[in-house]
């Protein structure tokens, strides 16, 4: 009977789905995001924390969209698994403070039993910076049944304990030259009517769709199969920060990396026509390998573009297809776009907190 209720909906839901999920659209996107850094500067605490530091303190490590799913083929976060834990092994040991920023479980494709039972370790590991008081969670738009407290308290609370907490984002204010600077990082899923609407769109995602996705074996994900609309995705984003003065923003969800405004793509190309002008025929052949394969990851990419303001970051993802991880790092007075590869940190990109900051 499941079988049979599978083939006969699951074509008429993903069309209903294509046709009312939201574009970002950028007033919805404008003031969402908006409206989310005012509640947590006006100290909401259930929207997020407000976390004050210097650029000499400052010691985090960002990564989101793991998408830990059921442990089957269809568990993208399968393939990062022991580079993403060799990653935290060494964040954990090195002091640094972990930032989740959403879609860290795929909750629309697997139920958050399986999601426990499949990647324990996973988790533990995550928890055991919470117990040192370092760690924050944000929910995106395929967790987003991690807003809500029963839930929370039924599958996360045994892992993580009583002191875990789930955000829609957070602010580090960061003193440089007699003025405050802010860096807010959320998911990056605001403005999608899908998951992003009022409450009652929220719990109908989480309550109804998430389940009735499970039951037909639905798979939609438009932000990672589109790369167009990705690269749309990342330019509202980017906008956002224009209207925002001495405010970086730092997102996931479009599982690209994106560093100082520019994505990590456009950064390659344009280090490797200067080395090509520059004779350096060894840096240029390192970035032709780089570049070859990032852009076998986003096959399909048209837009190219760039944003002058260094004030927009992606953490990229950890489920890419060849078990590579990217994330942010922001330590020593710096932000970096880093990458782990089986088993190994390389950084690809950094830049001093000063200098993003004079250019705001």
């Amino acid at each position: 009977m499941k079988r049979l209720l599978q083939y006969l909906f699951r074509k008429p839901v993903i069309w209903l789905a294509n046709k009312f999920s939201s574009r970002p659209e950028s007033r919805l996107v404008f003031s969402s995001l908006s409206q989310l850094q005012e509640s947590i500067l006006n100290g909401k605490k259930e929207k997020g924390p407000l976390l004050s530091c210097t650029p000499e303190n400052a010691r985090f490590v960002i990564f989101s969209d793991q998408h830990k799913g059921g442990g089957d083929a269809a568990d993208d976060f399968v393939p990062s698994r022991d580079n993403y834990l060799k990653a935290l092994a060494w964040y954990y040991g090195e002091g640094y403070t972990f930032i989740n920023l959403g879609d860290c479980e795929e909750l629309w494709e697997s139920t958050p039993a399986r999601v426990i039972e499949q990647h324990r370790s996973s988790l533990l590991e995550e928890a055991r910076f919470l117990q040192q008081k370092r760690y924050y969670r944000i929910f995106g738009n395929h967790d987003l049944e991690w807003n809500y407290l029963i839930p929370r308290n039924q599958f996360l609370k045994p892992i993580f304990g009583d002191d875990l907490k789930v955000y829609e984002g957070l602010i580090l204010e960061i003193p440089y030259n007699k003025a405050l600077y802010r860096i807010l990082l959320t998911h990056g899923h605001q403005g999608d009517l899908h998951s992003d609407g009022n409450a009652f769109s929220k719990w109908f995602v989480a309550a109804i769709w998430t389940p009735i996705q499970r039951f037909l074996d639905i798979r939609i994900n438009t932000v990672s199969d589109s790369f167009d609309l990705v690269d749309l995705h990342n330019i509202v984003l980017y906008e956002w920060t224009l209207q925002q003065p001495r405010t970086i923003l730092v997102t996931g969800h479009t599982h690209k990396p994106v560093f100082a405004s520019l994505d990590h793509i456009d950064r390659l190309t344009k280090q490797l026509e200067r080395a090509v002008q520059e004779g350096n025929e060894e840096l240029a052949t390192r970035l032709k390998a780089d570049l070859a394969k990032r852009q076998a990851e986003y096959a399909g990419k048209q837009i190219v573009k760039t944003m002058a303001r260094p004030a927009y970051f992606n953490t990229g993802c950890c489920c890419f297809s060849d078990g590579d991880i990217t994330g942010l790092e922001i330590a020593e007075g710096f932000i970096r776009l880093i990458k782990w590869e089986e088993g190994e940190r390389k950084v690809l990109e950094e830049s001093p907190l000063y200098y993003l900051f004079e250019q705001l």
